[in-house]
């Protein structure tokens, strides 16, 4: 890109020629009229979900490239299906923009979404693009999935055990070496770059769905309870038992965290990355506790059973081995669009 196309701003070429640039983007025979169709398979239901990053609030240029912060934004709405038990069809981008951003900032921004979209043959479908004070990115999200294989929040019943599908905290930590890299000094390069990875470049699980269809085959009935921990796995435990009307109990040292925190972190800075940090993007699933177990041991390092589903309507964080007290789990504790 020569110095005079990168220097261009959103103003220079105006809304059609932004449109016109973001068009290579997505596939020329479904883009161009008021609406994209899609077509599912028949015996499918279409899943649909949206996500809407501020800048300053979602992203920075302090911690976030333009593709990266594309990637995040992709990587938000697909991990959204996933915990849907979906696969993805395509998805739409609305941008805000300011008239002084540089056009290959927005380029740059669709070509990080692209690099993910392209892992699991996700289209760009189409959008819109506005004026705006603020950089703000709204995408919507479609899926298909199996009726019967759908994966609801209200689905948890007493005794299930819980299972998070991977480590939880790492993008939290590498938010943080982000912002302060001072925090690094215990940390040798990979692992410094492994945490970073974890915040700039999710990776949403639909690996994990044709595991969990197979081991379920012979108990095709059974429904499954699950949501995605982007608002961390705190969050995602109480939303569940919220929806489904009934209690939890985690055990502290069960949570699984990146071996990396066993040398570098406080055991309790820890855990409170590991429940509150959020972003990490790993499936929290409740079944019965024969299923969970298979499960785990198909999904290997990182997947955990952290609890079980109990009467009631109290998330407790619990330690067997009776070093802590038990603590009452809430959503105050965790990040709040509005909170104080």
């Amino acid at each position: 890109m020569n110095s005079e196309l990168s220097s261009q701003q959103v103003k220079d070429i105006g809304e059609q020629g932004l449109l016109e640039r973001l068009q290579r983007f997505c596939p020329p025979e479904i883009i161009g009229d008021d609406a994209a169709v899609l077509e599912t398979a028949l015996g499918q239901s279409l899943v649909v979900t949206t996500d809407v990053l501020v800048d300053g609030v979602h992203f920075s240029n302090l911690t976030t490239s333009p593709e990266d912060a594309g990637w995040r934004a992709a990587a938000a709405n697909l991990s959204d299906l996933a915990a849907m038990g979906a696969s993805p069809l395509g998805i739409t981008v609305g941008l805000g923009l300011p008239s002084e951003l540089r056009v290959s900032w927005v380029e740059r921004l669709y070509q990080g979404m692209t690099e993910c979209l392209q892992k699991y043959n996700t289209p760009i479908v189409g959008g819109d693009v506005v004026r705006s004070p603020v950089t703000t990115l709204a995408i919507t999200a479609f899926g298909q999935v199996n009726p019967s294989q759908i994966i609801r929040r209200s689905a948890a019943v007493i005794g299930n055990a819980i299972v998070v599908t991977g480590v939880h905290g790492a993008s939290h930590a590498g938010l943080e070496l982000l912002l302060h890299p001072e925090l690094e000094q215990n940390l040798k390069d990979a692992e410094r770059t492994a945490l970073i990875l974890a915040h700039q470049r999710p990776q949403p699980r639909f690996d994990v769905l044709p595991i969990l269809w197979k081991i379920l085959t012979p108990n095709s009935q059974l429904s499954i309870a699950g949501m995605d921990s982007s608002d961390g796995l705190a969050d995602a435990i109480i939303q569940i038992c919220r929806a489904s009307g009934v209690g939890a109990v985690l055990e502290r040292r069960q949570i699984s965290v990146p071996k990396t925190f066993n040398h570098w972190l406080p055991p309790e800075q820890a855990l409170k990355y590991a429940l509150y940090g959020g972003e990490d993007f790993e499936l929290v699933l409740c079944l019965p506790q024969e299923l969970a177990s298979a499960l785990v041991q198909h999904l290997g390092e990182g997947a955990a059973i952290v609890g079980s589903i109990t009467p009631g309507s109290t998330v407790l964080l619990h330690d067997e081995q009776k070093k802590f007290p038990d603590q009452v789990l809430n959503l105050s504790q965790g990040f709040q669009h509005f909170g104080q």
